[in-house]
């Protein structure tokens, strides 16, 4: 996807390898023309996939979409039926706040075979409504404010739902680097394989950015474009958009309307913000490295990522392309929060010889990553410290200062004898 909301062609990979969850490295990618549009879906057995909630009939779904990276969808929605809103009422977490229409899991439950019979007639004749999210304001703690959107229950059932068939599709689409909000997947996995990529890959420098505001900027023609690729299904593209257009209300009753962004707080949210990046993120900086004559290594947690390079200038030109490549899909790099630094296995000898000191280190899913040697052998490590931890001893190390200092000048009024008297 480029400039005019027109694909590229022979730009964006369309096929991978099969994505392997055990697979700590980026995966490679077959580079060709972008998705071609089947406007027929073959025949598939009815079948479910193997997923995380108990159902397992889209099997049929899943293998269709990873035998052809080119086929687009158009017949889904009968995949909605009752047995998989009942599945996914009962997935909800039963103590969740509830949203405008304030119906908590226990009342719904009371009536639940007529409420998912009523809620399956009305999302397959077209009666299906959606409501506003809830707002609520979460402080963060650089002092900013994180803003949830507390979905109403039955959107909550229908995403749910919604969201088990289209990852059937897009589990088989996302690369290897993609670690958030995916089945299988977690934090863990994703500092393993940045741990194993910067020590085993000629990494010099480690670019460590964020997008700015990524759910809230999310713009709403470009994302049912990328979804397009791979749903022909009208009806499943009419109820994404009737979530992300539903508006919000504010805690002091004040209504709304959405007009960007996708929700943080609703369930289809991680897999929408997912289709967003890969499509202009993660397929674009496949066919970016493989130009680069140098290694370049890639992990990305949700709108968070971190990416190694082995030469300086390809590292400096990759950081302006990402602005350029961005900026045509309306994001940003946090100016604040992305650094271009050097790391990496030469890092400390370099800048020991340069009188630069320690290396430079980065923050990435809650771990600061620094620059070590092991102690038996002296070899080339990552030492991960928690960055809460790394503030406890930031404020103990204050505290420390603020003691020696009261200390100072209690001893320096008693006459710098060295001895306070008991009430000082």
């Amino acid at each position: 996807m480029n400039d005019n909301r027109i694909s590229d062609e022979s730009i964006v990979p369309a096929k991978r390898t099969n994505n392997d969850v055990t697979e700590t490295s980026a995966e490679s990618v077959e580079e060709r023309d972008s998705t071609k549009r089947n406007d027929v879906q073959s025949a598939l057995p009815r079948t479910q996939c193997r997923n995380n909630s108990k159902s397992s009939r889209l099997y049929g779904v899943r293998e269709a979409a990873r035998k052809d990276s080119s086929l687009k969808f158009t017949a889904l929605l009968h995949h909605v039926n009752t047995e998989r809103l009942r599945e996914a009422f009962f997935s909800l977490k039963k103590s969740a706040a509830v949203g405008v229409d304030e119906v908590t899991w226990q009342e719904y439950e009371q009536n639940v075979e007529a409420n998912i019979e009523d809620l399956h007639g009305r999302i397959h004749r077209g009666a299906y409504r959606a409501k506003p999210s809830l707002r609520k304001r979460i402080p963060k703690p650089d002092g900013r404010e994180r803003q949830l959107g507390i979905a109403s229950l039955e959107d909550k059932i229908v995403q749910q739902a919604v969201l088990w068939v289209m990852q059937c599709i897009y589990e088989q689409d996302f690369v290897g680097f993609s670690y958030g909000f995916r089945p299988r997947r977690n934090q863990h996995d994703a500092l393993d394989a940045l741990s194993v990529a910067i020590t085993s890959k000629k990494v010099n420098w480690i670019l460590d950015a964020d997008i700015e505001g990524f759910f809230d900027t999310i713009d709403h023609e470009w994302l049912i474009k990328f979804l397009e690729h791979r749903i022909g299904d009208r009806r499943i593209l009419r109820l994404i958009s009737k979530w992300l257009h539903a508006g919000v209300i504010e805690e002091d009753g004040q209504r709304l309307e959405t007009t960007e962004g996708t929700p943080q707080g609703a369930v289809i949210s991680p897999l929408l913000s997912n289709v967003y990046l890969h499509y202009v993120f993660d397929l674009w900086i496949e066919w970016w490295r493989k130009q680069c004559r140098h290694d370049v290594i890639v992990v990305r947690y949700a709108d968070d990522f971190v990416i190694g390079f082995e030469s300086h200038s390809e590292a400096t030109a990759c950081l302006e392309a990402i602005h350029t490549r961005f900026a045509k899909f309306g994001l940003k790099l946090h100016k604040d929060k992305t650094r271009l630094i050097e790391f990496g296995k030469y890092a400390i000898e370099r800048r020991k010889r340069n009188g630069k000191g320690r290396p430079e280190t980065f923050d990435f899913l809650g771990f600061t990553h620094i620059c070590a040697r092991t102690k038996k052998h002296g070899w080339f490590t990552i030492h991960r410290q928690s960055i809460a931890k790394r503030m406890r001893m930031k404020l103990k190390e204050i505290r420390r200062s603020c003691v020696n200092a009261c200390i100072g000048r209690l001893v320096k009024q008693a006459g710098g004898s060295g001895v306070l008297c008991r009430d000082g």
